[in-house]
Formats: C-alpha cells, structure tokens, sequence
C-alpha cells in the first residue's frame, strides 16, 4: 500500500521550522510516511498571504520575547540553539533542490540546520556553504555555481509559488491529505491525528 505523504514546509530562515525539524522526522519514521521536503521563500509566502506587517526582528519587545520562548523549546527538545548572523537563506534554500536531485535532501536539510540554527553559523556564508558540500561528498564550487543558477531560481521560485496555491502563508507548516497544521506548537495536534487515522485503520 502506498505510504501517505507528509509535506514539511519550510524556510531556513525560520528558528521555528529547525526546531519542528527535530520532531517531525521521528513521526514519519514512527507512522510509516512519505517525508516530502517543501522549501518556500519566507518572505514572498507572507507577502502572497497578505502579511505585510513588520518582521519579528524589527520588534524588540517581541523578539525579546521569541529569543526566550526558542530557548525554551530548545531544552524541551534537547537540542542546542544558537541565532546566525544573518537570515538571509535564498542560497541555502536553493541548496534543497540540488540535494533532491541527488536524493539526499534529508541528510542536506540535517547539516544546513545543523550549521545554521544548531551552532549559529552563517547560513549565507561561502565557507559555511562550502562546508556543507563537502560533508555531502559533493565538489563546493560547483554547489555554489548551482545556488546562483537559474536552474535553481526557477525551481524556487516555482516551489513557492506552488505553496502559495496550498494556502501555505507561514513556516513551519504541515500538509498531511487535508489537514494542515502551522507552527511547531502544533506538533502534538500532528501526533494525536495520527494515532487516531492508525487506530481507525486497524482491522
């Protein structure tokens, strides 16, 4: 029987996204999913969605605030968190297709959010990115040539544009059939749908 898909919808951008990331792909082995990776442009999705208000960086009290609530989902998921200088992650984003095309965007997505959020690094720096290819075994040069391709601008930008026509107006979000869920709080929601569905397919 074919498996159901999860589509995980995300930006590296987002602090939230990393930290669903280290729960999401323990339900897909757990229930027996398809695990589909769905990299947007943040920004541009918000935008479509009719979100054009200030970003969360350019509200202190706000931020202040996110910086705690992150800290705290990081020890609830034992897991280190560390901001990067930048969030500026179109090249980083655009890494996933060139992992897709390999068949390793999983391991790509664990070592970009691994570098990024996981240890602060530059998600937009040539050495972090370089790093990155050469722990996928892959030639970083030719990884940098590809993120500024038009190959790869084209796929995004279709990528995104496809999320929009979801309805995805936010990351991290998950489309399982029809039924979506938004944010990494909504997590334990995702669970108890899925124990549900497989107490109900049980003979």
């Amino acid at each position: 029987m074919r498996k159901q898909a999860l589509e995980f919808y995300f930006d590296f951008m987002s602090p939230f996204a990393y930290l669903a990331y280290q729960v999401v792909p323990t339900l897909v082995r757990e229930f027996d999913l398809e695990f589909k990776l769905k990299v947007v442009d943040l920004p541009s999705v918000k935008k479509a969605a009719g979100n054009t208000g200030p970003r969360n960086v350019d509200i202190p009290l706000k931020i202040r605030y996110l910086k705690q609530d992150l800290l705290r989902w990081a020890r609830r998921y034992g897991v280190p968190l560390n901001f990067p200088p930048t969030l500026e992650s179109a090249r980083i984003n655009k890494g996933v297709f060139y992992a897709q095309d390999r068949g390793v965007d999983g391991a790509y997505c664990e070592a970009a959010w691994s570098m990024g959020w996981g240890s602060g690094g530059d998600i937009n720096g040539d050495i972090e990115l370089k790093r990155i290819a050469s722990t996928m075994g892959w030639n970083p040069i030719e990884f940098l040539e590809y993120l500024v391709s038009s190959d790869a601008e084209d796929r995004y930008r279709q990528a995104t544009v496809e999320a929009e026509e979801h309805g995805i107006f936010g990351v991290p979000t998950i489309l399982l059939g029809d039924e979506m869920w938004w944010g990494n709080d909504r997590l334990d929601f995702l669970r108890e749908y899925l124990e549900t569905q497989r107490k109900g397919t049980r003979v």
